[in-house]
């Protein structure tokens, strides 16, 4: 059965609707987490390295300073998770 043109004019217009819906909700989500992941990318950089620099001027701490420094990177890595999630519901939400 062929449908009239108004009928066949909605259908297309609906289907390229949820296809652009789509490309928007990938396009977010991916630039939801591409800015999401440059804090804690660059917050992991900075804590690295001034822990090296700490353990460089004072080698007899490096223990203290490397349980600190594990404990910021998983702090830091959790905000880039949060991220993550926020990208997936942006996504398929």
């Amino acid at each position: 059965m062929i449908l009239s043109y108004p009928l066949q004019v909605t259908a297309i217009t609906h289907t390229l609707n949820s296809m652009e819906l789509e490309a928007v909700k990938s396009l977010a989500m991916a630039i939801a987490v591409g800015l999401g992941m440059i804090g804690p990318g660059i917050g992991i950089g900075i804590l690295v390295s001034k822990a090296l620099e700490a353990i460089g001027r004072n080698p007899e701490a490096s223990g203290k300073i490397q349980t600190s420094m594990f404990i910021g990177i998983a702090f830091t890595e959790a905000l880039a998770i949060f991220v993550i999630v926020v990208g997936f519901i942006i996504k398929f939400g």
